[in-house]
């Protein structure tokens, strides 16, 4: 009998076309029988932040060597055609439609396009493009601009409120009517993604009106609308294959410049066009975290239970395109229960290059704020951190009232504390000295959303070699969504999981979940299961009606399937014998609709992080030395790509706490250090062993009924909730909070580097 997959510690199944070079990531594909025609693009970016292109010289670029076409802004629509982009797709794209404008809104902006015979070339010719402008002053401050609220959430709730307790007038009255007070502000600088890929494209034109994409994307089929709108084409005509992506964490969500550039430049010259951006390019065209200040102030009582939170927030808005940073939502709205709530979100509007999510986009930043005034007010209080959080635990959601689908959030502070050794820990700063090394220890709760999403769709076909193909156009970022796929459709299944063959990154298969919100997984398992549903029950209804079938005439109803086994009538056959006998190669069906969020409840997941580190006493340099993070995140389904993506959430944690920020040029709206030499991320020597444990709990409430509910399909892939993104949430908090444990100094500003703690040591 085959053991089910689900929870164990699987290899990925695309493991050895990645480590061998045989995946195609969207750099390496090479435009299918039309090899010989690729041509090769490269974009010129603007200067200046703010102000308008008088003019642009492309002779020297034309002149020289394999120069194949340049594009310079403003392009006349009938050489480069392309359009606005409304309805759905509008808020996956950019606002403008890029090289049709000489409005530069941003540094680094695409004002001009070369397109070669080679890389090489296009490359070459591109840096002897020059531009002129008339510039104007951008605005660079988010404490000069003017703010404006910041609106509703993307899920429509608002970004800000009020609750108030009966007889309490303002959340100031209730700060004054509280015995301890803790305020404080924080500050960031922007962010970015460093998906280990570039951001590349291949346009393929087999026709005059159809299109075959290859690109990395989040959301293949909002990216693929969006296309379509672009290049002014009905969306069965664009294909966008992304199988392969090196990373995402929010880069590849929008539709940004890159993609219909090329395709339009590819419809225009009549071969296949790659573009591929530089490095440098990637700071500037692909998104970013929002620079942003926060102000936490937390009213409590003496033993430290909560009566007042205020938190309050102000983040860029690029003149371009936002995503709205909220940091307060799903934080300090969601974490702790409290009689007195104020939220706060403010924006200003800047020429700075378009900001996007990225990894655990508000939950991050806000519970840095959040989680650091915790633990100023556990010292304030006198109250172990642990027990300060235990004592406002929110058995329900603070702002609805509603129960938790599923919250297991006191078991990972209890398992994180024993685990890590946290009783050994002493509170006081600076009580642990090692030589020139103080050492501390510090801790902070984790918290993301889990959004249903539906709208989806996943098709199983079963062979008659008894082997079975799951398909669904999402796509894998790296985290390991083919061999979610595969272990899901096994375990629904009942078969063996070498047995299965996942189909995924294609926009011409059903339409798959996004890859974005640590949402994937949760909405498709229970789409495998529906679908795995389906298929058996059209196998019966096959097994019952077709000739060459022992069991036609019968009633599918007396027929039971067990792992990839038809029963009934004191015969058994497997799936594969049958469909030879039946004369058929094979059976799919797909999944039902429904699955809607079973009303009533709210869907979170939720984690512990404990953290120990070392500060040089002389220096100023911060080592992250022990890590231990508790997650509750509903089912497992790969034991070890789930640890994996946790381990990369506390290391993305590690990287906004000590190590990442790039600096805005106040005069220039340049991002300054936009490189890898300049921009640092944590590498090896940055990263201890870091323990994860997840706790395995399913969330029986995490989706609504999918199709018949017959009980000879397995169900024990339910209840699993996304994971990509409750890493990083809170990890920068806990390295924080040890910092100011391991030197009695606070700091409110990340990241947290040398030059600020060498003043105070």
């Amino acid at each position: 009998m085959p053991r089910s997959p689900v929870g164990r510690e699987i290899d990925r199944v695309d493991g050895r076309l990645k480590v061998t070079g045989a995946a195609e990531y969207s750099g390496d594909y090479r435009a299918p029988e039309r090899a010989a025609d690729l041509a090769h693009a490269h974009l010129v970016t603007s200067t200046i932040a703010r102000g308008t292109i008088t003019r642009i010289d492309t002779a020297a670029a034309l002149a020289s060597p394999g120069v194949l076409r340049v594009y310079a802004a403003p392009e006349p629509i009938e050489r480069l055609a392309l359009y606005g982009v409304t309805g759905q797709a509008a808020g996956f794209t950019e606002p403008y439609i890029p090289l049709q404008t000489a409005a530069v809104r941003f540094y680094g902006q695409a004002i001009a396009m070369v397109v070669a015979e080679t890389p090489e070339q296009a490359r070459d010719a591109a840096a002897l493009v020059t531009a002129t402008y008339a510039a104007q002053p951008p605005r660079t401050s988010i404490a000069d601009e003017p703010h404006v609220p910041a609106g509703p959430t993307i899920s429509g709730s608002p970004s800000s409120l009020d609750i108030l307790a009966p007889g309490v007038e303002s959340i100031d009255a209730a700060l004054a009517a509280s015995d301890v007070v803790v305020e404080a502000e924080f500050h960031q600088n922007v962010q970015h993604h460093v998906g280990m890929e570039p951001h590349a494209v291949l346009a393929v034109w087999e026709e005059p009106d159809r299109v075959t994409i290859y690109a990395g994307a989040q959301i293949p089929a909002a990216y693929a609308l969006g296309m379509a709108q672009r290049l002014g084409l009905l969306p069965q005509n664009v294909r966008l294959i992304t199988k392969y992506v090196g990373g995402g964490f929010g880069a590849r969500v929008v539709l940004w410049s890159d993609t219909p550039l090329a395709a339009a430049a590819a419809r225009e010259l009549g071969r296949p066009v790659r573009l591929v951006l530089t490095r440098e390019q990637m700071f500037t065209l692909t998104g970013h975290r929002s620079h942003l200040t926060q102000t936490v102030r937390l009213g409590a009582s003496r033993r430290g239970v909560l009566n007042a939170v205020s938190h309050r927030s102000i983040a860029e808005r690029p003149s371009t395109m936002s995503f709205t940073m909220t940091p307060a939502h799903s934080t300090s709205d969601a974490l702790y229960r409290t009689p007195n709530l104020h939220v706060d979100a403010q924006l200003a509007v800047l020429d700075i290059p378009g900001s996007r999510a990225m990894r655990g986009p508000n939950e991050a930043p806000g519970s840095f704020a959040l989680e650091t005034a915790m633990d100023e007010l556990a010292i304030a209080t006198g109250v172990d951190p642990v027990e300060l959080r235990l004592r406002n635990h929110a058995t329900t959601h603070p702002v609805s009232g509603l129960p938790w689908s599923s919250k297991h959030l006191e078991e990972c502070y209890r398992v994180g504390a024993e685990r890590f050794g946290w009783s050994a820990r002493s509170s006081r700063p600076r009580s642990r000295v090692d030589g020139q090394w103080l050492y501390g220890t510090g801790m902070a709760t984790a918290i993301y959303p889990a959004a249903r999403r539906t709208g989806f769709a996943v098709r199983v076909q079963l062979r008659n070699d008894d082997t079975a193909v799951v398909s669904t156009g999402t796509s894998d970022l790296g985290t390991g969504a083919t061999t979610m796929v595969a272990i899901s459709g096994a375990d629904a299944l009942g078969i063996p999981l070498a047995r299965v063959t996942p189909e995924i990154g294609d926009t011409y298969l059903p339409p798959g979940a996004p890859a974005v919100g640590s949402s994937g997984t949760h909405a498709t398992v229970p789409l495998v299961v529906d679908a795995a549903r389906n298929v058996i029950a059209e196998l019966k209804r096959l097994a019952v009606t077709r000739d060459g079938s022992p069991w036609q005439g019968a009633a599918a109803e007396d027929l039971r399937y067990e792992r990839g086994i038809l029963h009934g009538g004191g015969r058994s056959m497997t799936f594969g014998r049958l469909l030879t006998a039946i004369g058929s190669r094979g059976v799919d069906m797909e999944s039902s609709p429904g699955g809607d969020p079973i009303p009533g409840v709210i869907h979170h997941s939720f984690g512990a992080h404990f953290c120990e580190v070392r500060v040089n006493r002389f220096t100023g340099e911060t080592r992250v030395t022990r890590f231990t993070t508790v997650a509750d995140v509903g089912r497992v389904i790969n034991a070890k790509a789930a640890r994996s993506q946790l381990v990369g959430g506390v290391i993305f944690g590690i990287g906004h706490a000590l190590l990442e920020e790039n600096h805005l040029e106040l005069r220039t709206g340049r991002l300054a250090n936009s490189t890898l030499a300049d921009y640092l991320v944590p590498v090896n020597a940055d990263v201890p062993d870091i323990d994860v444990v997840m706790l395995d709990e399913p969330d029986p409430r995490l989706t609504g009924p999918l199709g018949d509910g017959s009980e000879d399909v397995g169900t024990r892939s339910l209840g699993a909730r996304g994971l990509g993104e409750i890493g990083t949430v809170g990890s920068a908090a806990a390295i924080g909070n040890a910092v100011f444990n391991a030197t009695g100094v606070r700091l409110r500003d990340v990241p947290i580097t040398p030059d600020k703690l060498i003043e105070h040591l």
